[in-house]
């Protein structure tokens, strides 16, 4: 839960700063910002998968992953929950149910909260979170200064959204032999990467779809205790 409290006090702080400076960041200087993060997150994944001991099980686990992922679609789930959380909210009318909506979507409804937290909650791994902590911290400066208070409020929807992940996923630890802790940790790690591209906007990579191949090492190992050796 460790990566969570500090992703959580991140965006309180951001908030608070942006409360602060209230009217606005130029445009110019976030960019620049969200550009020099998005290629730390792709450093933080690279470093990730140089783990990989079988680069096989990699391939397989995002392939297989991807056609799970594809075939639940994940991803355009996560798009309609952000959508009918936006219509339910935006009822409320005012800056702070739209500030709240906005940045709520922004830090819950993401690729990087759900590996960030399996991560912290299977392997104990907290970079990630670290990372995402950084970038939250600056999106709230800039969304609290412009919407208000209600951006500090999705702290505690961050906080209940990745904790409930984190807590589930130290269920399975167990099964967590150090080898296969590499693997996930080397999946993982092209995701993160993969949420740098996007981040960059080189290429819109469906990110949300491939989540189940962080899972598919740990269910090869479970299925290998199965067969007789």
């Amino acid at each position: 839960m460790f990566g969570t409290f500090v992703n959580t006090l991140a965006i309180i702080a951001g908030s608070l700063a942006g409360l602060v400076v209230k009217g606005g960041i130029p445009k110019a200087y976030m960019d620049t910002v969200m550009q020099a993060i998005g290629l730390a997150v792709i450093l933080i994944g690279l470093k990730g998968a140089m783990g990989a001991e079988d680069l096989l099980l990699v391939i397989f686990s995002l392939a297989i992953g991807g056609v799970a992922g594809e075939f639940l679609r994940i991803e355009e789930r996560l798009e309609h929950l952000g959508l009918w959380l936006e219509r339910k909210l935006s009822r409320v009318g005012g800056d702070i149910a739209k500030g709240f909506v906005t940045a709520s979507l922004l830090f819950c409804v993401g690729s990087m909260a759900i590996v960030g937290s399996l991560e912290s909650g299977l392997t104990g791994n907290h970079q990630t979170l670290f990372a995402k902590s950084v970038l939250d911290g600056v999106s709230s400066i800039v969304f609290a200064s412009t919407f208000g208070f209600g951006v500090m409020l999705s702290a505690g929807a961050v906080f209940l959204y990745q904790g409930l992940i984190t807590v589930t996923a130290s269920f399975i630890k167990p099964f967590l032999i150090p080898p296969v802790i590499a693997q996930m940790s080397a999946v993982g790690g092209l995701l993160i990467m993969a949420i740098g591209f996007n981040i960059l906007e080189f290429k819109r990579i469906k990110v949300g779809n491939m989540l189940p191949a962080i899972l598919v090492p740990l269910i090869y190992y479970m299925v290998s205790l199965l067969i007789p050796s």
